[in-house]
C-alpha cells in the first residue's frame, strides 16, 4: 500500500475517461434501473469523484480499486455482460473501495429529479400546496382493490389443536377462594422468613 503523503501526484484525483466509464458502469450494475438514462449515473460518478477529493485515503482507494478491477477477470470489466459484472462486484462487496461507492450512491443517487421521474416520485409537496388536492392517492402501479364478495371457496384449515370454551362460566369464584383452596392457605409461605408488619409499627 502506497502512502499518499510521499506522492504529491495523488493529492489530486484525476481519473481517465476510461476510469470514469468504469465507475459509471459499477454504479449502473450495482443499482440497475433500465429505464433510468445515463445522465443520473454519470452525475453520480462526478459526485463520487468529488467526495473522494475530501479524503486522501478515499482518493487512493478509489484509484487503486478502479485500476485493479480488471484483474479479477480475463476480460475488461466494461465488456462484461451485466450478470458477470455483478458477479465481479459481489467479490469486492466487502472492500472499503466498493463500500465507499455504494454508500455515496445510496445517499445521493435517489435525490436526482430525473430518477424521481422514472420511479414515479413527484418530489416534495410543500411548495406545491401539499398532496391532498394534488391526487395523493393516484398511484397507478398498484392493482385495483377487490371490493365485491369473492365466489372462491374458503380453504379448510382443519380443527384447532386445543379446545374452545362453548360458553362463559356460570359464576366467578367467591372472593378469597381459588379452586376450593381456603384463602388462608393459598399463600401460606408468602411472608415466611420476613419481618412481621403490624398496624402502626414494625417488629422484627
Amino acid at each position: 500500500m502506497a502512502y499518499p503523503a510521499k506522492y504529491s501526484a495523488l493529492n489530486e484525483l484525476q481519473l481517465s475517461e476510461e476510469a470514469r466509464r468504469t465507475l459509471t458502469r459499477i454504479i449502473r450494475v450495482a443499482f440497475p434501473h433500465p429505464a433510468v438514462p445515463d445522465g443520473p449515473y454519470e452525475r453520480m460518478t462526478e459526485k463520487i469523484v468529488s467526495e473522494a477529493q475530501a479524503s486522501t485515503w478515499f482518493r487512493v482507494a478509489l484509484t487503486q480499486g478502479l485500476l485493479t478491477l480488471d484483474s479479477l477477470t480475463e476480460e475488461h470489466f466494461l465488456d462484461l455482460p451485466d450478470d458477470r459484472a455483478l458477479a465481479v462486484l459481489k467479490r469486492i462487496s466487502d472492500l472499503d473501495f466498493f463500500g465507499f461507492i455504494r454508500r455515496t450512491t445510496v445517499l445521493n443517487f435517489y435525490d436526482d429529479p430525473q430518477v424521481w421521474d422514472v420511479l414515479g416520485y413527484e418530489g416534495e409537496s410543500f411548495s406545491k400546496g401539499g398532496y391532498i388536492n394534488r391526487g395523493f392517492n393516484d398511484l397507478d402501479w398498484l392493482p385495483e382493490p377487490r371490493i365485491e364478495e369473492s365466489d372462491e371457496d374458503l380453504t379448510e384449515v382443519g380443527p384447532l389443536p386445543y379446545n374452545i370454551a362453548q360458553q362463559a362460566p356460570d359464576r366467578a369464584e367467591p372472593a378469597g377462594q381459588t379452586g376450593g383452596v381456603p384463602s388462608d392457605e393459598q399463600f401460606s409461605d408468602l411472608f415466611k422468613g420476613s419481618d412481621t408488619v403490624n398496624e402502626g409499627n414494625t417488629a422484627s
